[in-house]
C-alpha cells in the first residue's frame, strides 16, 4: 500500500497558476486511473484534472476558488499500486497522513472509513461549476432527468435555507420577515469576469455615444431575404447585416479598429476585422470571436455567429475562439433597452452595443408614420478616439443601416 501525493501538473502554455473551480471527487471515494479529479481554469479555458493512479481518495488539499500553483499537492490518494507516476510522490503507508482535510461541499464532513461511499449526483462539469457558484450541494438537489442526471433547470429548484430566530408569530400577520442568507463564492468564470471588468473601468477612460437608427428598410429587406433564402441558406437575424455595417466603416476609420497596449504607449490598428461577441452563458459573460468579418458574406456570418454563441453557452469554446478580438459588439436583443453603456473589451478601443428594435411614430415628410427604431449604444477608449471621430463612425454605420442597398456596394 502506498500513498500518491498527487500535484498540479504542468498544463503547458507557460501557465504558472490555475484556480480550482470543482472537485469532482470527495475524501472516502474510490477512483481508477484517468478518472477525472478536479476541474481548474486558466485565464480562459477550464481543463480537467486525471488520476495517474487507482484507489481511495483520503485528502484533498486545495479548496474550491484556490489559486494552485503548478506543482503544488492537491490531493492523496491510497493505492496498492507500488509504481509512482511522473508528478506523484509515494509515501509509505506508516507515514502520517496530511494533517488538514478540505471538505469538497459545504456542511460537510471527512467520511470514515468505515462509513459506505455515497453514490456521487450525476452532472456535467459545467453544471458543477454553476453549483459552485450558486453555493448548491448537487447531493441536495432532485433530477428531473430520466437517467438521474442533474441539469441547469434543476438548479433552479427552490432552496431551502435556514432561517434565524424571527419574531414570533402575532395574529393579522400577512407576511413572514425574511432573514436567511447565502453566501457564494466569486470563483472560475465569474471571477475571471470580474477582474476583467475591473481591469478594463480602470485603466480605460470611456465615453459612450448613442445614437438612434430608423432600421424600418433594414428589416424589411431582412425579411425579404429570410423569406427566400432562409430554407437553403438559413435564417438571418439583424446581427449579420449589423457585422457589415461594421466592415464597411471601418475602412474610413481604422483607429477605432485597433488595440492599444498601455503600457508600451503603442496603438495597433487592424486591417482585418476580428469581431468579439459578447455572449451569455450559464456561466457569465464570455466572447467568442468571429474570425476575418470582412471576408463572411451574409449567411456565413450568420452560421458563424450561431456556432460561435452554441460553443460559448455549452462550454465548448476553444482558447482561440476566445481571443484576439480587435472590436466587440454587445447585443441584449429584446432585453436591450433603450440605451446602455457597455464596457469595452481591454485592450481594445470600442465596443459597439445594440438595444432594442421599437416601432414608434416619427414624423417624415411632414406627416406622423409608423417606424422601427433601434439605438446604438457605443463606448469608447477616449485616450486614443477623440469624441468627433467616434460620432462620425457611429454616423457612417448609421448611413449603412437606413439605407440597407449601400451595404452591398463596395
Amino acid at each position: 500500500m502506498t500513498i500518491h501525493n498527487i500535484k498540479m501538473p504542468d498544463i503547458g502554455e507557460g501557465i504558472a497558476e490555475v484556480e480550482l473551480v470543482a472537485w469532482r471527487v470527495a475524501v472516502g471515494d474510490q477512483v481508477v486511473e484517468d478518472q477525472i479529479l478536479a476541474d481548474v481554469m486558466t485565464d480562459k479555458a477550464t481543463v480537467e484534472i486525471p488520476s495517474h493512479v487507482t484507489g481511495t481518495v483520503i485528502s484533498l488539499d486545495a479548496a474550491v476558488g484556490q489559486v494552485v500553483a503548478v506543482g503544488t499537492p492537491i490531493i492523496h490518494i491510497k493505492s496498492a499500486a507500488a509504481q509512482v507516476d511522473q508528478g506523484q510522490v509515494a509515501i509509505p503507508i506508516e507515514a502520517p497522513a496530511p494533517a488538514e482535510v478540505i471538505p469538497t461541499r459545504s456542511n460537510q464532513a471527512p467520511a470514515e472509513p468505515s462509513a459506505p461511499t455515497q453514490a456521487r449526483p450525476i452532472a456535467a462539469p459545467a453544471v458543477r461549476r454553476r453549483a459552485v457558484e450558486l453555493g448548491l450541494d448537487l447531493a441536495q438537489i432532485k433530477p428531473s432527468h430520466d437517467a438521474g442526471r442533474i441539469t441547469h433547470a434543476d438548479l433552479e429548484q427552490p432552496v431551502t435555507c435556514s432561517n434565524k430566530d424571527s419574531d414570533p408569530p402575532r395574529q393579522n400577520k400577512s407576511y413572514t420577515p425574511l432573514e436567511a442568507t447565502k453566501t457564494i463564492p466569486v470563483i472560475g468564470l465569474r471571477r475571471k469576469i470580474a477582474q476583467k471588468m475591473q481591469e478594463a473601468k480602470r485603466r480605460i477612460p470611456h465615453f459612450s455615444y448613442v445614437e438612434e437608427i430608423d432600421v424600418t428598410e433594414l428589416e424589411h429587406l431582412r425579411a425579404q431575404l429570410n423569406q427566400q433564402h432562409a430554407a437553403t441558406r438559413g435564417h438571418l437575424t439583424l446581427l449579420p447585416l449589423l457585422v457589415r455595417a461594421l466592415v464597411l466603416a471601418l475602412r474610413e476609420f481604422p483607429e477605432v479598429n485597433a488595440r492599444y497596449d498601455d503600457d508600451a504607449g503603442v496603438l495597433t490598428q487592424h486591417a482585418a476585422l476580428h469581431l468579439g461577441l459578447a455572449t451569455q452563458s450559464d456561466g457569465g459573460l464570455m466572447v467568442p470571436v468571429i474570425r476575418h468579418a470582412e471576408a463572411l458574406d451574409l449567411w456565413a456570418c450568420a452560421s458563424e455567429i450561431s456556432r460561435l454563441a452554441q460553443a460559448a453557452r455549452s462550454g465548448k469554446a476553444t482558447r482561440e475562439e476566445l481571443t484576439g478580438s480587435t472590436l466587440t459588439l454587445t447585443s441584449l436583443g429584446a432585453l436591450g433597452g433603450i440605451v446602455s453603456t457597455p464596457i469595452i473589451n481591454h485592450p481594445e478601443v470600442a465596443i459597439v452595443g445594440t438595444n432594442r428594435i421599437v416601432e414608434r411614430p416619427v414624423i417624415l415628410g411632414g406627416a406622423v408614420v409608423a417606424r422601427k427604431m433601434m439605438n446604438l449604444s457605443s463606448s469608447f477608449d477616449h485616450r486614443v478616439v477623440d469624441g468627433h471621430t467616434a460620432a462620425r463612425f457611429i454616423q457612417r454605420v448609421r448611413s449603412y443601416l437606413e439605407c440597407p442597398a449601400t451595404l452591398f456596394v463596395d
